[in-house]
Order: C-alpha cells, then structure tokens, then sequence
C-alpha cells in the first residue's frame, strides 16, 4: 500500500488515520503492519464503502482539504470497489534498534550462519560477505556503482541488499548505502584486524524521499544532516539546482518531526 510522505507525516502526528483506495480486492488485512519512512504503520480497520456515504470528517480524517476533494480523488476507477481502511502509528521501525545493536561472539555466530544460508540459496553465488565489504569500503556510493563493480544487476543486487537490511547489517541512504554498526561488527569479526573507518556523521541524516538530485545539492554544500539544514531558508534550499518544492516540503516536514524548521520559519 503506497502512502505519500506528507501523509505518512501526518499519520504519525495522529492528524491523519485513514485513507481510501480504489482496490479489486483488498491488498491488506487488519492488522497488517507496513515499514515505512516514519516507522511502522498498522492496519487498524478495513471496510467496502461507497462514495456517497463518505462525510466530511472522514475527508478530515483522511487528510483531504474537502469532501469534495476527496470525492474527486476518488473518482478514477469507478469500476473498482472502494475500501475505507483505518491506519496507526505502531512505533519505529524495529530494525532501527537491530541496526545499533552491536552482537556478541554468539551472535555473530549465528549472522553468520544465516549468511551461509542466504549464500547457498542464491543462484548468484557467496554474495554476503561480498556486498558487505563492498558497501563498507565504498560507503554512500550509489547503487548502480557498486552493482557494476561485482559485474551484477542493478536490481538484483539491491533486491540482496535489502536481505542484509532485513538483518539490521545496512542502512540505505538517500544515496547509497551505509554498514550499520551491528554490520561493521560482523565485518570485522572476519577480519585480522578492525577496519579503520571515517567516523558517523552526528545528527539525523537527510530523509530519502527528497531524492537523489536534493540530495546531492546538499552535499555540494556539506550539508549531510537535518539540522545542518535549519541553517538554510526555503529561499536558500530553492536556489540549489536539484532542490524543487518536494523537497523543501519533506525537508519541512521531517524538520516539523523533531520540532526545528527553516531559517525564517
């Protein structure tokens, strides 16, 4: 189920707790729980409604500026059945917490034992340890780079990433990838020594639905962090080249999240 950042935003603040989609059939039960950009968000409710028995407080409580608004959204695909679906913020994303969390010998043991196994599933080959050193010794490079440095797919080789991310060793960045400190543990576990590496950067980093082109704009600055940006007004941000109105406005609302915002604002 695809939520707009602003919406997901707004859910989380508890503005927002329910949408409307034109769906066949359902594509989520009650209590489904999806990952997304601010946390996980749960399924709390899910009903077929029609158009004329919407009100305006389920326009309000969808996010919508007007009933009629809401009404015209949903106007595409009249064929298709409407669903009345209830949504809830259900904490972080756990793997946050996995991410930072750094194993012990027995653990390791056992990261390594299913990296074993994803290895022998893959009609690729031993491709773990592979990616990992990868992304550790080339930090925030784009996907498609690295992809092409072990001769492989673009898109099977972020499809293998997000399996490492499942086991809290990665984080993906608006460019690239990072270890997480649970991955660099796991890295140097095989190694004769501990890998000197560039300390993290301090602050919350910038969020990955301003896109590549922002993100990149920042950097030519050295700007890498939430708060390195409450430095900048949206006038400033506007004049980068690779900096539109999207992002601005998902910098606006992550900056909201944690209660900073623009020079000016």
């Amino acid at each position: 189920m695809m939520i707009r950042p602003a919406e997901l935003a707004a859910i989380k603040a508890g503005v927002v707790d329910l949408a409307f989609r034109r769906w066949a059939k359902p594509r989520v039960v009650v209590g489904t729980r999806m990952r997304t950009g601010v946390g996980v968000i749960e399924v709390t409710s899910l009903e077929q409604v029609s158009v004329s028995s919407l009100r305006a407080e389920d326009a309000r409580r969808a996010g919508a500026p007007s009933l009629a608004a809401l009404r015209e959204a949903l106007a595409a695909r009249p064929e298709d059945p409407l669903w009345r679906i209830g949504l809830a913020y259900a904490g972080p994303d756990p793997r946050e917490a996995l991410r930072a969390a750094v194993p012990d010998a027995a653990e390791i043991a056992a990261i390594n034992a299913r990296l074993d196994r994803l290895d022998a599933a893959s009609s690729y080959g031993t491709w773990t340890r592979e990616t990992l050193d990868l992304i550790d010794l080339n930090p925030t490079v784009r996907a498609p780079e690295l992809a092409a440095q072990v001769g492989r797919e673009t898109a099977d080789f972020k499809k293998d990433v997000r399996k490492l991310k499942e086991l809290g060793l990665t984080e993906s960045l608006a460019i690239g990838y990072l270890l997480s400190p649970r991955g660099e543990a796991v890295v140097d576990a095989g190694l004769p020594e501990p890998r000197v590496r560039e300390p993290r950067e301090a602050g919350t980093p910038l969020p990955r639905s301003i896109g590549a082109p922002a993100t990149r704009a920042l950097r030519a600055v050295e700007v890498t962090t939430l708060e390195q940006v409450v430095s900048y007004s949206a006038a400033d941000l506007a004049a980068m080249h690779g900096v539109g109105p999207m992002a601005i406005s998902r910098l606006r609302e992550a900056l909201a999240e944690r209660g900073l915002a623009l020079t000016g604002e």
